[in-house]
């Protein structure tokens, strides 16, 4: 009884105090639990089996080759790979806002990268000449702060790294929303990105990378970051890059 007591006489000042409190002390659930719980049938699984169902090479020809899966993990080894042009996978349907839970790993010292608005046009050479990227990379390549795992490739470095070794499992949940113009990247479980997704913000990020003015550099035709809908894209790149439990929700 005198607990009780104790609490009536509480102001309802420091109720409030203390329960904002314990909101700064609770930990944001990982994606990948709602995912579990959630009352939703909403969300997919972009890898099946065994089989690569839903998804295609870039600009494919029928002759490119170097991505297999087996029970449910889709790996693309550059040792296998043949074909010309861009190896990348990339979903058979389109995509605008989302939020997708996928988990990879790399070889030692291999790379790799999750895109999105990918236009799939024969103008355009590579994925990412459309769709902005979030960096795969084992992390003992000496890259720099916004080419390591987890950034927004050239632009946002990631606030902490928090990557597997190669050979190690690791987790991106990623939200792409352009009703709220804004990206988030949570890596094994820690938000470490986030950015918008279009407008002022998103020019004057672009400005001092190579992806200003592309349509200049090499690779000629380039409209980075333009389209709101497009595929999404996994990348190939030399060594052994796996992924599995690709699942999107779409927004």
């Amino acid at each position: 009884m005198k607990t009780i007591n104790c609490l009536l006489i509480i102001t309802s000042f420091f109720i409030l105090s203390c329960n904002n409190n314990s909101k700064k002390q609770i930990k944001a659930i990982p994606l990948e639990n709602l995912m579990e719980s959630s009352p939703s049938n909403d969300w997919v699984s972009l890898i099946q089996e065994n089989t690569m169902e839903g998804w295609h090479y870039f600009q494919d020809d029928g002759k490119k080759s170097g991505w297999d899966i087996n029970n449910g993990v889709l790996t693309f080894t550059s040792a296998n790979a043949k074909g010309k042009g861009d190896k990348s996978l990339v979903s058979d349907k389109d995509y605008t806002n989302f939020k997708i839970h996928l988990e990879w790993k790399v070889s030692p010292r291999s790379n790799s990268g999750f895109f999105w608005g990918v236009k799939e046009d024969m103008k355009y050479e590579f994925p990412f000449v459309t769709g902005p990227e979030i960096q795969i990379l084992d992390p003992e390549m000496p890259d720099g702060p916004l080419t390591q795992a987890g950034a927004l490739y050239g632009m946002i470095a990631p606030s902490k790294w928090v990557t597997k070794p190669a050979g190690e499992w690791n987790t991106y949940d990623i939200t792409i929303d352009h009703n709220s113009n804004k990206g988030v990247v949570v890596h094994n479980g820690e938000e470490i990105v986030n950015f918008p997704l279009s407008g002022e913000e998103w020019d004057a990020m672009v400005a001092p990378t190579k992806f200003n003015n592309c349509d200049q550099k090499p690779w000629h035709n380039c409209d980075f970051g333009k389209f709101k809908t497009g595929k999404i894209s996994i990348q190939d790149h030399p060594g052994v890059i796996s992924f599995r439990n690709i699942r999107i929700l779409e927004l």
